[in-house]
């Protein structure tokens, strides 16, 4: 398996490979051939998606079959074992994907680990040892085999459901697994066609551990507080299920075996809203008044920089499954924050790897403007070119996904007619996909 950039998955079977090849087109079919090419028909354009789209609840707006037919993308995303998402379903049996579920279960078993290293609930103290529980160490992989190496008074190196970890010194993965997933006639994933990806390079890994582990006999009477903020309401509440699940499923396990310093954790849930409220803020105030030392969140990039200047000026963790932005990696944030989410220059290595082996030679590119939208779509494009696509093969746009309708956007992709279009935002998505549809380059088979 190769770093730095990306890699099949070995568990994907030739069959689905095929099966991704015809829908997903590489242009072998006169998928991405001109108007009227090889294979005497009309174009079809390839349609990408990312992980604010990417999604089932993308397929619940569309009522024809075939509207998202071949439409693929990337996130991150691991292969996560049956085990795990059994035991998220026993937490919420109604839940309909995992996107994210991995991360914030994790966020929470580090921050826990992180407190038990430290002998301390406060979170200023924990912090620093933060980066040292996903790297170097003896290798873990669930909160007790952790917890014993600690009682030990080892340092351990917990390898995460969500996939490797190994955090750079600015608290963020240095290698990432991300999902391709495509969608299959019925507007579902088509799960059979999913491959797995690797970027980054696990060399960049941090190679400080961390002070010195505590007494680890250490306990406290001040019990390990960790509040959510996660998306219940807003563009992005589709992701909220998982996330809070794998949120409670953390604390649950954590407790079964035997708590933090000798104490349960206690969770505090809080919607984030979207960056179009002040819902985040509000949540932070209450979560704050109640003395959480750490809070899980945001997941949308945007509301994190709402509110991270008010988390960390409180000495409070914040601790995102989901935030990709790159502006995080260099913030002024006094070491407090962290992600389990890859940043946007990993994902963007895995989308442009993805455009390119499809054969695509031009690319439009329709991103929300946010930090999320924006940032990706700089960092596939500096991929695309790096990968060998010139810059007039480009064309870039951003949108306001408050905007009545998308039309000038969606005629400036028909007026360029590219073999791929890249489309990066969250619940608005469906309008600017249904648009392309209507006009001839969008994933309708």
């Amino acid at each position: 398996m190769r770093t730095g950039t990306t890699a099949r998955s070995i568990a994907v079977t030739g069959a689905a490979l095929l099966a991704i090849t015809a829908c997903g087109g590489g242009g072998d079919d006169g998928g991405t051939a001109a108007e009227g090419g090889d294979g005497g028909g009309e174009k079809q354009v390839n349609v990408y998606g990312t992980d604010g789209n990417m999604g089932n609840a993308l397929g619940e707006s569309f009522t024809e079959d075939g509207a998202l037919a071949g439409m693929r993308g990337t996130t991150p995303l691991t292969e996560l074992s049956g085990d795990f998402t059994d035991r998220l379903l026993a937490i919420d049996p109604n839940l309909q994907d995992f996107n994210y579920a991995g991360e914030t279960y994790d966020a929470a078993i580090i921050t826990a680990l992180a407190a038990e290293l430290a002998g301390s609930t406060e979170a200023t103290v924990f912090a620093p040892y933060v980066n040292g529980v996903t790297s170097g160490g003896t290798e873990c992989d669930s909160y007790s085999s952790c917890l014993e190496l600690v009682n030990n008074g080892e340092n351990p190196d917990y390898n995460g459901v969500s996939g490797p970890l190994s955090f750079t010194d600015p608290g963020e993965p240095a290698e990432a697994s991300f999902g391709i997933l495509q969608f299959g006639e019925d507007n579902s994933l088509d799960d059979s066609a999913t491959e797995f990806v690797i970027a980054g390079d696990a060399e960049n890994a941090t190679a400080d551990e961390g002070p010195a582990p505590a007494d680890p006999n250490a306990t406290s009477t001040d019990p390990l507080v960790i509040g959510t903020l996660l998306p219940l309401t807003g563009n992005l509440a589709f992701l909220g299920p998982p996330e809070v699940a794998g949120a409670r499923l953390a604390v649950q396990e954590i407790n079964d075996a035997g708590g933090v310093l000798g104490q349960p954790v206690q969770l505090v849930e809080g919607d984030s809203g979207d960056a179009s409220t002040d819902t985040a803020t509000q949540t932070v105030d209450r979560l704050l008044q109640q003395n959480v030392d750490a809070i899980i969140g945001a997941a949308s990039s945007g509301v994190s920089l709402t509110v991270i200047d008010r988390i960390t000026g409180a000495g409070v963790v914040q601790f995102s499954p989901a935030n990709t932005s790159d502006q995080f990696t260099n913030y002024d944030d006094s070491g407090l924050y962290f992600r389990t989410a890859p940043p946007d220059t990993l994902q963007a290595r895995a989308l442009a790897d993805l455009i390119i082996e499809d054969g695509n030679n031009t690319v439009g590119i329709m991103a929300l403007n946010d930090p999320y939208g924006t940032g990706l779509m700089e960092n596939t494009v500096e991929n695309l070119i790096d990968s060998g696509l010139s810059e007039d093969s480009i064309q870039t746009l951003t949108y306001d996904p408050q905007a009545a309708n998308f039309d000038a956007e969606i005629q400036e992709m028909v007026d360029f007619n590219p073999d791929a279009i890249v489309v990066i935002g969250f619940e608005e998505s469906a309008r600017i996909i249904e648009g392309l549809n209507a006009q001839g380059i969008g994933p309708q088979r």
